[in-house]
């Protein structure tokens, strides 16, 4: 790698080799929409919201159902994963076939200051489960299972976040430790560039970054890349600038954000799922060591837990 900086990865310049599911479609819309042009999401938005009647369509009919053109309809379903339109109304016949079944979650409302307390609770749980299936049905298991491996190896990994995604870094951290590997949180950017400098091949850097534009993230993901770690990107948008020094891009799922409900809230819980995913992946593959870590640290905490004796 040395200090040659990739290239920023296109993921409209070439279909996967494997198009996602139909079931995983909407969970593409709306975690690509963000990046797409305005005609490109009026496209991506009109084959969520009806799939059955955008799948009856030709590529004609709905370009000119969403004021667009035919050229736009054909990079939309690239975008999305399909080699071209033909494909893409397969996937939408799919996704039809799917809704009416009855297995497809309902949309709820943004939550109102005026919400009582169990509707509050309704919705943030629905929105809950609708990022968790979003940010599951967008993983690259293949991104996955290398971050995986490099970080089941790795001499030593540092993690990057800033406000919020800090808090997923100190939990990853948090996580491995506790199976015997060497991992640090760092949240504040002067520290975390002045350990990126002393990585080296063999060790690993990953970034937490909702947007995938933190520069106090991006920062020290970069100094780590040039010194020949391995690195990884945690990230809402697949296109943002910290994929440019990531050799792993770890996506979650793009949450509609509301008055109550930030995105610092919303992204969290993708986090928190693709950190969870990382963990047990490293466990899986370091078992024999990290059993007998994580039972020592759980031997050495249980004093903590128990009711302690009231002196007389």
């Amino acid at each position: 790698m040395g200090n040659q900086v990739k290239e920023i990865f296109n993921k409209g310049a070439a279909a996967s080799d494997t198009p996602p599911a139909p079931a995983a479609l909407a969970a593409k819309v709306r975690t690509l929409a963000p990046s797409m042009t305005r005609s490109m999401q009026r496209v991506a938005e009109a084959v969520a919201d009806d799939p059955a009647g955008c799948a009856a369509l030709t590529v004609t009919g709905l370009a000119n159902r969403t004021g667009t053109s035919e050229a736009t309809v054909v990079r939309t379903a690239r975008l999305l994963g399909y080699p071209g339109y033909r494909d893409l109304r397969l996937a939408l016949a799919g996704l039809a076939a799917h809704q009416q079944s009855g297995r497809a979650p309902s949309v709820t409302a943004d939550i109102a200051v005026d919400d009582p307390i169990a509707d509050v609770v309704s919705k943030l749980a629905h929105d809950e489960q609708q990022t968790l299936a979003d940010t599951a049905a967008g993983l690259d298991i293949s991104q996955l299972s290398a971050a995986v491996a490099a970080a089941a190896t790795a001499r030593r990994i540092d993690i990057y976040g800033v406000g919020a995604s800090s808090l997923v870094g100190m939990d990853l951290a948090q996580k491995l430790l506790r199976i015997g590997l060497i991992a640090h949180a760092h949240a504040d950017p002067h520290l975390a560039v002045t350990n990126a400098v002393q990585l080296r091949p063999g060790d690993m850097a990953v970034a937490i970054t909702h947007s995938g534009s933190t520069g106090d993230v991006i920062e020290p993901l970069r100094t780590a890349f040039e010194r020949g770690a391995t690195t990884a990107a945690i990230t809402g948008r697949a296109d943002g600038p910290v994929t440019q020094y990531a050799d792993h891009v770890l996506t979650t799922s793009t949450v509609r954000e509301s008055e109550l409900r930030p995105a610092a809230m919303s992204s969290r819980t993708g986090q928190l799922l693709v950190v969870d995913c990382l963990f047990i992946g490293v466990a899986q593959r370091t078992y024999e060591t990290a059993a007998p870590a994580l039972a020592a640290s759980y031997e050495a905490l249980a004093h903590r837990h128990t009711p302690r004796t009231p002196h007389r």
